[in-house]
């Protein structure tokens, strides 16, 4: 079963509770489920959060939105995605993070395609960015989640889930999906309170109830009115992957 995985929880530590952020009356992880349940080649949305108090909430908005949940470690979310994986029986995954509300199904079907044509163990379109930043696609079987899952020993490779597979091309075979046009200059994740302004900005010009709005219909809403992009410029990209690697250290 090929099954999206979002990593969602309230205890970010630059926008706390991002994901029940109102954007045009409904919580951003509402959106997201919405926009990845239309991936025609996703055929299961599971939300994996933690097992904290504060993070019951994510479970119930899952609940109420016909999506299965899993509540996992807080700090290992390699761990949450393999054992997410193993309880629900999914091979591929779709890797998606609860920072992309402006997620694009087209694009999640393109890499999950690129993924199933067979000769690689992970596909993403990350390796080499052409894509906006936001538009995060990464898919990989079970097999090398486990493998990943019983070698990672840094930090930084247990709090970021596909670390180690990227950082071993030796033991996986990876492919990119890169996009026509070199559209990477473009922030769309919502790490700041400026990123959450800009997508509620976006989505104020662009939903429609029942409707969804895809990067094409993002890129030409900032070619008429570019002042949009520069009100989230500035913003370090990766942060946290970089925080990780600054304070790395074996699991003990």
């Amino acid at each position: 079963m090929i099954a999206a995985i979002i990593q969602a929880r309230t205890g970010s530590s630059r926008l706390p509770a991002k994901v029940l952020a109102d954007i045009v009356g409904k919580p951003l992880l509402v959106h997201l489920i919405n926009r990845v349940k239309a991936a025609k080649l996703v055929e299961s949305i599971i939300i994996a959060t933690t097992t904290n108090d504060a993070d019951r909430v994510i479970c119930k908005m899952a609940e109420e939105n016909g999506v299965a949940y899993f509540m996992g470690s807080e700090e290992d979310v390699l761990d949450r995605y393999y054992q997410a994986a193993i309880k629900f029986n999914t091979d591929p995954i779709v890797r998606i993070t609860a920072d992309c509300p402006l997620i694009d199904p087209h694009i999640i079907d393109v890499v999950v395609q690129r993924y199933l044509k067979g000769d690689c163990d992970y596909a993403a379109n990350i390796l080499k960015q052409t894509y906006p930043d936001g538009l995060d696609v990464e898919v990989f079987g079970y097999k090398a989640l486990k493998k990943a899952w019983k070698e990672a020993r840094w930090v930084s490779e247990r709090e970021h889930v596909t670390a180690y597979i990227k950082n071993n091309a030796d033991k996986f075979r990876l492919a990119n999906v890169g996009n026509s046009a070199d559209l990477s200059h473009f922030r769309w994740t919502v790490d700041e309170e400026k990123d959450l302004k800009f997508v509620r900005e976006v989505y104020k010009r662009l939903y429609r109830e029942g409707q969804i709005f895809y990067m094409e219909d993002i890129v030409k809403l900032l070619g008429r009115h570019p002042a949009l992009e520069q009100m989230n410029q500035g913003i370090h990209a990766n942060e946290g992957y970089l925080k990780s690697i600054r304070e790395d250290r074996i699991v003990e």
